[in-house]
């Protein structure tokens, strides 16, 4: 709850909107009241002006778009608030699906190769080869938008190979077989609704309504959970790009936006080191762009220390110590708590109530405070998820409707190189034919241009097709080139690589290989 220009978490624990940005943690086990705690802390968010955004994994989320409820348990939580007010908070639903939200799309070139391995499950030799068909697309400006296009540039490289493999090295034909099977898996997890285009654009995150309030962008994500390689790899592609976009703002008093992860052990399992360091770099780096990053699990043992040890702001319920596993994450959880005298904190995690907590948050100079038990206040709006109605009804009406709502087959890598094996499949299919000469024109006269290309390609005003030679002789055969024709050639065959990658401005890469 948003009172006095703090946040009110439970009892007399507030948190400073200057510290905010510093991360969190809401840590307890199933059914303790960590969706309450998100709850309360999203709505305080929008109360201060922040856009947030969060994963509905159960669909009870969705209570934010309605008013409250009043009931014994409500008032007993805010015994003593005066200021307590049931309200429902502006809400955006998204959907990867686009069945219970606007749909989000991705790119595959926005995406990158380093996410889509981590979908995909690839080996490292197999990743090599999808780093290498990336680097392809985007040094011949073939922009991969969907699964179909993904393909073809696949097979565009292993066809080509001679030519790739000395620039980028080996090419497996059976790795590529491998990424090709894999994707056939990702096509039936609902590959093809979420890579196309219209593309997501974050910016549409970042906003408040006309009373100032943060919009709650609500991912729903009950069907997404069942596939949890794509679930962390979207979250990790959205943290990434909003850490390339997003300016600095430096110490501000408030953020800028704030993003939850709930079910934080589905990014963290099986990740390797070099992903690893990657977000903990992000995660350190981030709140000088105004972002603050809540996660959500069972346990603090889920979180791995590196990023553990930057969560500042922590909110810890019940965890219940039935065996010898329980009872060490029991430990775990209250080592990461500053003590307080007055009572064991291991003790009193296993013994919280549902909504009951211990807390710990920044002070004003960035110190952790003594862990407080508190209950947790109430949400003020709708405990419970909302009805399929009321969610068409303002899902119609987003602002964002029109922008979203139909997907759309721009020319890509799959059109492009489709047409390019056509117009090979026609200049084959040409029979050559003997030019009627005059025996007193030189036999270098009745040299033709092999095609139309050599005919007119010029570079800086030169017409390669003098430049170079060769072309198809008044026999039909192709003329041999000398060896200065040759270098010639080579030169002006760089030369037009070069003024394509400048034209296109090339592709530039972040941090886990996505578009920037």
């Amino acid at each position: 709850m948003f009172v006095e220009d703090k946040i009110l978490i439970g009892g007399d624990v507030y948190l400073l909107p200057k510290m905010a940005n510093r991360h969190g943690l809401i840590a307890g086990a199933t059914g303790t009241g960590k969706t309450i705690t998100l709850k309360t802390l999203a709505e305080s968010f929008s109360d201060m002006g922040v856009p947030v955004f969060l994963a509905d994994m159960k669909g009870d989320i969705s209570g934010l778009a309605k008013t409250g409820e009043m009931n014994d348990n409500v008032a007993k939580r805010i015994e003593g608030l005066d200021s307590f007010k049931l309200k429902s908070y502006p809400v955006e639903f998204w959907d990867l699906f686009g069945q219970k939200g606007l749909p989000v799309r991705v790119t595959l070139s926005e995406m990158g190769p380093t996410l889509l391995s981590k979908i995909l499950n690839l080996t490292e030799a197999q990743s090599g080869v999808l780093n290498i068909v990336f680097k392809v697309a985007d040094e011949e400006s073939l922009l991969i938008i969907d699964i179909k296009d993904l393909k073809s540039m696949i097979n565009y490289v292993v066809e080509n190979k001679d030519t790739y493999e000395p620039i980028y090295g080996a090419i497996a034909a059976k790795s590529a077989n491998t990424i090709l099977r894999n994707l056939i898996t990702l096509e039936d997890q609902g590959g093809n609704d979420f890579f196309g285009e219209v593309a997501l654009d974050l910016e549409d995150f970042i906003r408040v309504d006309d009373s100032g309030c943060g919009v709650i962008n609500i991912l729903d994500a009950q069907k997404l959970s069942l596939s949890p390689e794509i679930y962390s790899s979207f979250l990790l592609w959205m943290l990434s790009s909003l850490y390339e976009q997003l300016p600095e703002v430096g110490d501000a008093d408030k953020p800028k936006f704030v993003f939850f992860f709930d079910e934080a052990h589905l990014i963290f399992d099986g990740m390797g080191a070099e992903f690893l360091k990657k977000i903990e770099q992000i995660t350190r780096l981030i709140r000088s762009k105004g972002v603050g990053l809540y996660f959500i699990s069972q346990s603090p043992s889920d979180i791995p220390d590196e990023i553990l040890g930057q969560l500042g702001n922590r909110i810890q319920h019940a965890l219940r110590a039935y065996t010898p596993k329980d009872q060490k994450a029991v430990k775990v959880a209250a080592q990461t708590f500053r003590p307080n005298p007055e009572f064991d904190t291991a003790d009193v995690i296993s013994n919280l109530g549902i909504g009951e907590a211990l807390v710990s948050v920044l002070d004003a100079d960035g110190v952790p405070c003594i862990v407080q038990k508190v209950n947790i206040v109430a949400p003020q709006s709708y405990i419970g998820p909302i009805d399929d109605s009321l969610r068409a009804e303002l899902i119609n009406l987003s602002e964002f409707k029109d922008k979203y709502s139909q997907a759309i087959d721009n020319e890509s890598a799959y059109e492009i190189l489709a047409n390019k094996i056509n117009q090979n499949e026609n200049i084959e299919t040409e029979v050559p034919t003997t030019p009627q000469v005059s025996e007193e024109v030189p036999p270098q006269a009745q040299e033709a241009p092999q095609n139309q290309q050599d005919a007119h390609l010029s570079i800086g005003g030169f017409d390669l097709g003098s430049i170079l030679g060769g072309g198809q002789s008044a026999s039909g055969k192709r003329a041999k080139k000398t060896p200065q024709q040759k270098a010639v050639e080579q030169a002006a065959t760089a030369a037009a690589g070069t003024i394509a990658r400048e034209v296109s401005k090339g592709i530039v890469r972040g941090l886990f290989g996505q578009m920037k």
